[in-house]
């Protein structure tokens, strides 16, 4: 669905969920603001039992000038209704008749959705799906500070602060809008009550610790999900803790954030692992969290009652732990006795040349659908474009001897289109516009073998990031380097290899 296609209503109205958040009333902020752009006055509502009482959304809706209005009783039947950061049908909003129902959210999807539906589950927060589709409109640069303030704290608190932001387009929007900064310090420094300062005391109290994983669980009443953050962040202050999984359980959702501090465990791997197939996790490294909804769990058979929850999540940690081998390239040499030799299939990818774009020693940062990439560039540093987007460094020796040039520019459609920036002066960069056509050769030469368990490999160029594989994916290592190794997708390993036999 595009924004554009709401325009021909006229009677419109923006629901959120009852009790709504920041990123709820930031987005309706957003919707209500583009309607009103486009000459539509619509109406701005939530419903339920409650009217907002927490300190900081009081106070974000009356800095911010956020025009919603509390109707618990609405009766009317509008042309369109819009509900966002929700979906109509669930449980956490009041149903309102209406004409025409349209929906956007970020989500996972659990009910039917109408023809008008945008969802994206695997963006931080519903503002950056507003967001998007605004600029999507070309209509981001009059944005007005009120309301990028709002859509900033909509991602900061969905997010955890920002800890747990994992899509490029939530980092895009970060750096894209211009905020009131003091307004976001005031709301952040708005966030806790004493309540909720209990329930941090007492969650910390009663933790579950492993000795030998090193990792620890703590379960809280139900709060502001930022609250986990604060119980987290503390534990991590704990000696012999790495991991620290902090939660709590309602009838609709299981709200979790998980810490790390060692390079062996990436907190958004962990979410993602917790949440797959029940909800969904994302975040940075050492930041993350997720949301886990209960009617999946109760549908899969995982539980049978919410008070479960707890030993399902030990359960699921100590699989994750349990089911990984770690390799450090460096340090390897695979052995090639039980791997097929595979030659590279004549293909067309791109290349740049990072100084081309920065001067050397410019630090600079990657940005990808796989996450961000922090180098200084070098003399000799080439970047290599693959047939899905994915980068990755290569040296000028190698890249001429896999690849043959073709001079001519390189042009694919991508699902995120790899950017770079510049972290001193800030200027941003489209990684396509200096990127050229590279044909492989056909005589680079690997060593590979299906996976048949999960791996993380920290290869030779990135010792503190590991990448992982799956039973289906390949560990391949390079013929001329016995530490060049790394991990191919299986879906992709036949489109780029052949075998050499």
């Amino acid at each position: 669905m595009q924004l554009k296609d709401l325009l021909k209503y006229k009677d419109i109205v923006i629901q959120c969920h009852d009790n709504p958040d920041a990123d709820a009333l930031a987005s309706g902020y957003a919707l209500w603001w583009y309607l009103k752009m486009n000459g539509i006055k619509a109406k701005f509502i939530y419903r339920g039992r409650n009217s907002i009482q927490k300190s900081n959304l009081v106070l974000m809706v009356s800095m911010l000038e956020i025009p919603i209005k509390y109707e618990p009783d609405f009766d009317l039947n509008p042309e369109l209704l819009v509900t966002v950061d929700c979906q109509y049908g669930q449980r956490n909003i009041t149903m309102t008749e209406a004409q025409t129902v349209a929906i956007i959210d970020h989500h996972q999807e659990t009910v039917s959705l109408p023809e008008l539906s945008e969802v994206r589950s695997n963006i931080g927060s519903c503002s950056t799906v507003i967001w998007s589709m605004i600029k999507d409109e070309g209509l981001a640069d009059n944005i007005d500070k009120n309301l990028a303030t709002a859509l900033y704290y909509g991602l900061y608190t969905d997010t955890n602060r920002l800890t747990e932001v994992s899509h490029p387009l939530d980092r895009d929007m970060m750096d894209e809008l211009v905020v009131n900064k003091s307004i976001i310090k005031e709301l952040s420094n708005s966030n806790i009550s004493l309540e909720e300062l209990k329930i941090t005391g007492k969650a910390i109290l009663d933790y579950n610790y492993n000795e030998d994983k090193k990792y620890i669980i703590l379960h809280a009443d139900k709060c502001d999900p930022n609250i986990l953050g604060v119980i987290s962040d503390f534990s991590m202050e704990t000696t012999g803790v790495n991991v620290c999984l902090a939660y709590y359980i309602s009838p609709d959702e299981v709200k979790f954030s998980v810490r790390s501090c060692v390079r062996e465990v990436h907190a958004n791997e962990v979410a993602s692992f917790i949440a797959e197939g029940i909800g969904g996790g994302g975040g940075h490294l050492y930041k993350a969290g997720g949301t886990i909804r209960p009617e999946k769990l109760f549908e899969k058979g995982m539980i049978k009652e919410l008070e479960e929850v707890n030993q399902m999540l030990i359960d699921k940690i100590d699989e994750y732990y349990d089911m990984y081998d770690i390799i450090y390239a460096k340090d390897t040499v695979l052995d090639t006795s039980d791997m097929g030799l595979y030659n590279k299939r004549p293909q067309e990818v791109g290349y740049l040349k990072l100084t081309d774009v920065f001067p050397v020693n410019s630090l600079i940062e990657i940005r990808t659908l796989e996450g961000d990439i922090n180098v200084r560039i070098g003399e000799d540093m080439y970047l290599m474009i693959g047939i899905e987007g994915e980068v990755y460094p290569i040296t000028k020796e190698k890249l001429d001897r896999s690849y043959k040039l073709t001079g001519k520019e390189y042009n694919c459609e991508f699902e995120y289109e790899p950017s770079i920036k510049n972290l001193i002066s800030g200027e941003k960069k489209n990684v396509r516009s200096f990127a050229k056509s590279v044909v492989s050769t056909g005589q680079t030469q690997i060593y590979a073998k299906p996976l048949d368990h999960h791996v993380k490999l920290f290869t030779t160029w990135d010792e503190e990031k590991y990448y992982s594989g799956a039973p289906g994916d390949y560990i391949a290592v390079r013929t001329d380097d016995e530490h060049d190794i790394y991990v191919i997708n299986g879906g992709l390993f036949d489109l780029l290899y052949e075998s050499a036999d």
